[in-house]
């Protein structure tokens, strides 16, 4: 194991309309791009794309762009904009992913509510249609930028932007799943079903589960999706020799969840911290193999290993985000980014660490 060294920041530099939903402080996912980053926020229903201003070396990722879900895709949600709750993105080949938390949520205590009227905010548990997702868009150059679009034409095939349909919707799914069904009726900050990661490696697709947290170990769904050619706006999933649409792996993260994941070679490379809300140990691990395992795998020592330790704050500055930055570093991005990585000009601080 490796404390974190930090070898350099970048700045991230959002607009206004971003700074007003506060997405520049509730960072929940990043993928770099070539001279982009990918980024998205936990209160929106958008995807922000940040330019370099030196593709080589950038010290600052700036000229955002925002992409509204809702021009792409149909959401689940009555109200399009309603929060997606997108905790992962993936960018490979021709298409960019993104993944919503498929979590419940229980309303908070503030400051203002005291006694009863506390205690019923307390009982009440919701969920948002929206944060049900997992799409796929199609990725084009325009302008030397990469950037989503609706259907693109490649060797005289045609990609649409996509999204997994109900039938094959991930909580429906899971209702008869001998661990995760108990937990879909609890909240996500409570250890109940919170997605907060995806990778994408070929055909496989992997989600990371914060929670639930079983005995100390922690989920990693392997699904394999493909556009079903009745509806090529719909994805569903290819069973495997089980019957099942999903498979699952458990990994031992020393009792903490996934917040995020990214592809290395064969590798996957695992962002963990704390399933429930508290401060808690962060790290980065290493799932050595995790793109050629064929079956469920019980990820114990020898097939993971701890790569970093990261700090973390009292109250904030919780790492939300990693992607990978050539072929040894990782850049990451925080949630509720401590007051030092604000600074005056509106920008807001993310990391860049070398690998061991």
């Amino acid at each position: 194991m490796v404390v974190m060294t930090l070898e350099h920041t970048v700045r991230l530099r959002f607009g206004d309309t971003s700074r007003s939903a506060a997405t520049h402080t509730n960072l929940s996912a990043v993928r770099l791009d070539g001279s982009v980053l990918w980024i998205a926020g936990d209160e929106t229903a958008t995807l922000e794309r940040l330019v370099a201003d030196d593709p080589s070396q950038p010290t600052e990722f700036g000229d955002e762009r925002s992409f509204r879900l809702a021009d792409f895709v149909g959401l689940p949600g009555v109200d399009a904009d309603e929060e997606a709750d997108v905790e992962g993105l993936a960018r490979t080949g021709q298409f960019l992913w993104a993944v919503g938390s498929h979590s419940l949520r229980r309303k908070q205590i503030k400051e203002r509510h005291e006694g009863s009227r506390a205690l019923r905010r307390l009982s009440r548990v919701e969920g948002q249609d929206n944060r049900q997702i997992l799409v796929r868009l199609p990725v084009v150059d325009v302008d030397g930028l990469p950037t989503p679009v609706r259907e693109v034409t490649v060797d005289g095939v045609r990609h649409r932007a996509a999204a997994l349909g109900k039938r094959d919707a991930l909580r429906t799914l899971l209702r008869r799943d001998e661990h995760l069904a108990p937990f879909l009726d609890i909240p996500g900050k409570d250890n109940g079903l919170d997605i907060e990661g995806i990778a994408v490696r070929g055909d496989r697709v992997y989600l990371g589960l914060r929670g639930p947290v079983l005995r100390g170990w922690a989920f990693v769904l392997e699904l394999r999706p493909y556009v079903d050619p009745d509806e090529p706006d719909r994805l569903r999933l290819t069973p495997f020799e089980d019957g099942r649409l999903y498979r699952k792996h458990v990994l031992d993260l020393d009792g903490l969840g996934v917040r995020d994941m990214c592809p290395h070679g064969d590798d996957l490379l695992i962002l963990a911290g704390p399933t429930m809300d508290l401060d808690g140990p962060v790290r980065v691990y290493r799932w050595h193999g995790a793109a050629v395992a064929e079956e469920p795998i019980i990820v114990r020592a020898g097939l993971i290993s701890r790569v970093l330790e990261l700090t973390y704050g009292e109250g904030d500055d919780h790492a939300e985000g990693l992607t990978l930055v050539g072929d040894d570093r990782v850049l990451v991005v925080y949630d509720s980014p401590a007051p030092v990585r604000l600074t005056t000009d509106g920008a807001v601080i993310a990391d860049v660490l070398k690998l061991p």
